[in-house]
């Protein structure tokens, strides 16, 4: 049983009384709970508590609290069960609130329902006042007698001024003057219950105070009140006796007249404060007054019989009485919209008589951005109103407008949100048509014709078209360009012209496609900002802010002459008719003048800030003819008009066919970069280099990249997110494969064979790999990691490799399983940060952002030179895989092989150099935030194979390739299934020309049955062999007796990387002679060994020449590599890549045999003086630094 306590103040307990008050210094609120009370203290900001009968044992239960206020204890004993409810068999018979008592129960009504019976209560109300506070809308029924105020429950109510109420539907209306929307004070409204519309005002009083009078439609506008008039707030209309109510809080009076304004009078003209809502309702008057705050009546004949309703009210605002009964049953009107919406397509609005009713369109009008809206001004009624374009969503900073009167839709851009958006003229259907890649968008343009959209960006200096939803995105004009800001098209002509307001301001025009580019005026033009064309008069208008200045020419620039001047500061430009209308900043207006004279200006409207750009419209007006119109002129992507004719168009990146119709659905090579928060496409196929955005949903931080492209997915990695992620390049089929036990994913490599991804974690100090599908996840690394970045790898050799640019930076090397780890370069690093492998010179490039500079060495850190130094903050680097096979000579190489891109943090820019001299330096992309990763993704990049690329290897799981051999490993989380660590024997697929052995290259791909291999194939394959070798002897014979024609046996020899040719490369082992003091100047650190009692250093001998061939073409190339000053001449030994061509392959013991019988035309290594390090090459094609030089001194064979 619960007991009720009750306590007389401190000061009375039978105890020392002083210091508890002192202790107290202000309780709020108090709860108890058994033997306990709680309560809370402002001034101690704390929870404390105490025993309920002595008041003793106080003790703080929570302090540092913020104003404390109510408090209780929650327990089943402070609402103990038992006991009667006497509500509680059908809610005591209540149809609203059953109230017990200590004996029975009463049934009541919510405030202002009135009770039909004992136990029912009223389910509406029939009579009420509704009024407006500003933060709240409340009512006060007259249903009761107690004319108390209730609020109704409604939310986000900010600072409603106007109400209105539909009894029809039974719908609240109200305006709210602070709620985001394209209004900017809506202070009157007012409902059509015949037609259901809504008419509002939407501005304050003006400089002369009015009531004004017009058709429901506008039309017949009159002022009917204009003299002795301060603040006329309050309107009301009384049906009864046709008059006109009015307050007036200036002259402190409530008023009426005719309808008209004739026969005014004063109702009520004095102890009104500050009357401001107004409303009449049978024989009363009610009205709100901000000053005495209250809400009052008075009958509206005579004024008299004054009550105040309620008072004590703030911020007291409309007010409406409604009668449920008397307004369902309004005066009957004849409605002529009610058939067929009066014949209209848009609105059917009431008119006075004749016409009973009208049609509300627009049929030519102004829009005009303003930075945070699109207004509309109608050029179909003889005045000027700008009405809001009520667009579903925020506008920023709304620069460049554009119409398409077919469809009746606006096109805008907003530099702040970096968007090009749409929606229909009412507002509605609003998308965004493109959302990356413009920083921004000074100038737009719709062709209504041609169904395209054109526009400049100041910010990426490009002039861009796509079609009218965004598609098919292509830039046309990209060079040259230093502030293009306006635009205009002449679809009929087949011309686009344009504005650049840069350092050297000129007026331009090319065709729609991009061509003929020809400069129109150059010369005294200042910030040409607004561009029209007068297709009638065959001229072309701009408007110049810095010379103050609007200007005509023809078409071709000439006759140009000043049409108004001094304008203060024009921006936007536009023509409709005989007359020009431009935006002007500092005016903050709208002009108006004559097109041809310039005189007649008027301003169509003012006290406009933030005036953008403005368009004329005319809907009626015919739109020309679609030279693309029919089956798209033949294109299969965009068509684009030129003057006498039409272009076909591939979007950004993508080549034309040579049927000049057809494009493929994207480039062939292209670079991916990332830069944080998005990851974007450079193609290689074309020259513009433009960075097209690549549809990836949901990206935070992303880093490093990768592509696979045999499924044609791109990896990425998100330090955000702390994931990896893939999806396709169209930015469909995204999912997470790794999502846990990441903390900072720096790099990332996919094995394209093996089909497994590896990756860095700098923040956990590992290198892991996982399938490509992210199971089978395992740590190959975790030890002597410090900041481990870039990763590479190398599946035809086996070979990964990674930077770390922790405390002691360094470049590593292991087999892909993690094993046989090596330092290949520990030395003169700095930040370590790219990695990427040239597959076919079997070369590393690496960035060193704390040295500046960009590096290569072999495959073992070995002839390490210094491409580029210096540059700014390199991040990431990759280069493309030449397009060549072993027979491909010198001239044959695309010039887009030679590069290596990298990013850069500093400069903010994607560079690029020729990868064999460093020289050609250019910027591929500037201006770019928050570079990471950059890859190419190309058809030649991610070839060769390994072990591992045929059914797994075998393997259950994973698989690692290794030089000669795989390894079959396990992941570290078992994951259901089955793992063994050795072969396990498949099948081969159908089509598939081998089956991986483990552990051993194969001397002769075969396909093995189940059953085992037949006697036949052993046959087979030695006669083979032999064939093989024997071709090989000759092949060496002839090409010792060819080489003798130009070789100098008595000159030194230098070994070289040969980009030009398809090249594999083997370690060789070479005594080295004894070096003068200086070569140890000259030379990079080198490891050096000890190898059967010599002293040897590894250099890369290029293998390059097919000695296969028949053909003489490939003997002449060699042959016109010349020796240069100081005797120099190549070293080249065969390519065991191209000897696998034949029916069987060497093995390593065959050849290092073969290398012996070479030995002699590699015996000596000499070094040079600077200027015969490198030697000449055919095509004129330099060769890189080894960045060491031997002393002119012959030395020993060479073992190998």
């Amino acid at each position: 049983m619960e007991c009720i306590y009750f306590w007389p103040p401190w000061p009375q307990l039978n105890q020392p009384q002083a210091n508890e008050r002192q202790s107290l210094p202000h309780p709020f609120a108090i709860t108890v709970f058994e033997d306990s009370l709680y309560w809370t203290d402002w001034h101690t900001k704390s929870i404390n508590s105490a025993n309920k009968f002595t008041g003793k044992n106080q003790e703080i239960i929570r302090n540092k609290l913020h104003f404390p206020m109510d408090i209780h204890t929650l327990h089943p004993q402070r609402q103990p069960a038992g006991g009667r409810n006497r509500c509680g068999t059908n809610n005591g018979g209540c149809s609203h609130l059953c109230l017990p008592s200590n004996k029975t129960h009463t049934c009541a009504c919510p405030t202002g329902f009135k009770k039909v019976d004992h136990n029912n209560c009223a389910n509406g109300l029939d009579k009420f006042l509704l009024f407006a506070r500003r933060t709240d809308i409340r009512r006060i029924s007259f249903d009761t007698e107690d004319m108390s105020d209730d609020v109704i429950p409604l939310a986000d109510v900010r600072n409603a001024v106007a109400l209105d109420w539909d009894a029809k539907d039974g719908y609240l209306y109200w305006t709210d003057v602070v709620v985001d929307t394209s209004l900017e004070s809506p202070a009157g409204l007012a409902i059509d219950w015949v037609t259901n519309k809504l008419y509002w005002t939407d501005a304050d009083w003006g400089a002369n105070p009015k009531i004004e009078r017009a058709g429901m439609d506008a039309s017949s506008r009159i002022v009917i009140i204009s003299s002795n008039l301060t603040w006329p707030n309050g309107l009301a209309i009384d049906y009864d006796t046709k008059r006109l109510y009015w307050a007036d809080a200036g002259m402190k009076t409530i008023e009426f007249g005719n309808f008209d304004g004739s026969d005014r009078q004063v109702l009520i003209g004095s102890q009104l404060p500050h009357p401001f809502g107004l409303t009449v309702h049978e024989d009363k008057l009610y009205w709100t007054d901000w000053q005495s705050k209250s809400i009052q009546s008075a009958d509206k004949l005579t004024g008299l019989g004054r009550l105040t309703l309620a008072e004590n009210l703030e911020n007291l605002m409309d007010i409406h009485i409604l009668c449920v009964s008397a307004d369902t049953e309004r005066i009957t009107v004849h409605n002529p919209c009610a058939v067929n919406n009066g014949g209209c397509s848009h609105l059917c609005l009431l008119a006075p008589a004749p016409k009973a009713s009208s049609c509300a369109w627009m049929s030519s009008f102004l829009i005009f951005a303003r930075r945070t809206d699109i207004r509309m001004v109608s050029l179909d009624i003889p005045y000027f109103a700008d009405v809001v374009l009520a667009v579903n969503s925020s506008m920023k900073n709304t620069i460049a407008i554009g119409v398409d009167p077919k469809e009746g839709k606006v096109y805008w851009s907003d530099s702040t949100l970096k968007k090009i958006s749409r929606s229909d003229i009412n507002g509605k259907a609003q998308e965004d048509i493109i959302s990356t890649g413009l920083v921004t968008t000074d100038g737009l343009a719709v062709d209504a014709v041609g169904r395209k959209i054109y526009w400049t960006d100041t910010g990426t200096n490009r002039i861009e078209v796509a079609n009218l939803d965004g598609t098919m995105r292509k830039v046309l004009v990209w060079q040259n360009l230093d502030s293009p800001r306006a635009i205009a098209l002449y679809n009929e002509m087949g011309y686009m012209y344009w504005t650049d307001w840069g350092e050297h301001a000129k007026l331009e025009r090319s065709a729609m496609d991009g061509s003929d580019r020809v400069v129109l005026i150059s010369n005294n033009l200042g910030w040409p900002n607004g561009l029209a064309i007068d297709m009638a008069g065959s001229q072309l208008l701009w408007a110049d802010a810095h010379t103050e200045r609007i200007e005509a020419a023809d078409l071709n620039g000439q006759n140009r002459h000043t049409l108004v001047t001094p304008v203060q500061h024009p921006y936007g430009l536009t023509l409709l008719g005989s007359h020009i209308y431009w935006t002007d900043w500092q005016s903050r207006s709208i002009q108006r003048a004559d097109k041809n004279t310039g005189t007649n200006t008027i301003t169509v409207r003012a006290n406009l800030p933030g005036l953008m750009d403005i368009q004329a419209v005319d809907r009626e007006r015919p739109l020309g003819f679609n030279k693309c119109g029919r089956r798209n002129g033949g294109c299969t992507h965009l068509c684009l008009p030129r003057p006498n004719d039409t272009s076909c168009a591939c979007p950004t990146g993508i080549l034309l066919k040579g049927d000049g119709r057809s494009c493929d659905d994207s480039p062939e090579s292209f670079l991916l970069f990332s830069n944080r928060v998005s990851v974007r496409r450079i193609s290689l196929d074309t020259n513009d280099h433009t960075d097209v955005h690549v549809p990836v949903p949901e990206l935070h931080n992303v880093i490093s990249l990768d592509y696979d492209s045999v499924d044609g997915k791109l990896y990425y990695t998100d330090v955000t997110l702390d994931v990896i992620r893939r999806a396709n390049l169209d930015g469909t089929g995204m999912e997470t494969v790794i999502s846990q036990g990441l903390k900072t994913t720096d790099g990332l490599a996919v094995d394209w064979v093996a089909r497994n991804m590896y990756w860095t974690d700098t923040g956990r100090n590992t290198i892991e790999v996982a399938r490509l599908d992210g199971t089978s996840r395992k740590v190959l690394v975790n030890n002597s990691l410090d900041e481990p970045r870039a990763i590479a790898v190398f599946p035809s050799k086996g070979f990964l490799f990674w930077t770390d640019w922790g405390h002691i930076a360094k470049i590593e090397r292991s087999h892909l399983d993690g094993s046989d780890r090596k330092v290949l370069i520990n030395t003169d690093l700095g930040w370590p940060n790219g990695l990427t492998l040239d597959y076919d010179t079997r070369r590393i490039f690496w960035v060193d952002a704390h040295l500046d500079r960009i590096e290569s060495s072999d495959l073992n850190g070995k002839l390490r030179q210094v491409l580029v130094s210096p540059v700014s903050h390199p991040f990431a680097l990759t280069q493309l895989k030449p397009v060549s096979s072993p027979l491909t000579p010198f001239s044959r190489l695309s010039q887009q092989d030679r590069w290596i891109y990298w990013t850069d943090w500093q400069t903010k820019s994607i560079q690029r150099v020729d990868k064999h001299t460093g020289r050609n330096k250019e910027t591929v992309l500037a201006n770019v935030e928050g570079l990471m990763d950059i890859i190419v993704v190309s058809p030649h990049r991610q070839t060769g194979t390994n072990l591992c690329g045929v059914n797994n290897g075998g393997c259950t799981h994973l698989c690692f390739a290794k030089t000669n051999s795989f390894v079959c490993a396990c992941p570290d989380e078992p994951d259901g299934r089955p793992c063994s660590t050795s072969y396990v024997p498949t099948s081969p697929a159908r089509g598939t020309s081998s089956t991986p052995v483990p552990n051993k290259i194969p001397k002769a791909p075969t396909d093995t049955p189940h059953g085992g291999p037949s006697p036949v194939n052993y046959v087979i394959g030695g006669v083979l062999t032999i064939l093989a070798i024997l071709i090989l002897i000759a092949a060496l014979i002839i090409y010792r007796h060819k080489k003798s024609k130009f070789a100098d046996p008595g000159v030194s020899n230098l070994t070289y990387s040969n980009p030009s040719y398809r090249t594999s490369t083997q370690e060789v082992k070479i005594e080295a002679s004894q070096k003068p003091p200086i070569y140890n100047q000259l030379r990079y650190k080198k490891e050096g060994g000890v190898d059967g009692g010599y002293t040897k250093e590894k250099i890369r001998i290029v293998e390059g020449v097919c000695l296969l061939s028949n053909e003489e073409l490939y003997w002449d190339d060699l042959k016109q590599i010349k020796p240069s000053r100081g005797g120099l001449h190549t070293c080249m030994r065969t390519d065991t890549v191209s000897l696998q061509a034949s029916s069987a392959s060497l093995d390593d013991g065959e050849t290092e045999q073969l290398l012996q019988e070479e030995a002699s035309e590699c015996s000596s290594i000499t070094t040079l003086t600077p200027s015969a390090i490198t030697p000449q090459r055919h095509a004129h094609h330099s060769l890189p630094d080894t960045g060491w030089a031997s002393t002119r001194k012959p030395s020993t064979e060479s073992e190998v």
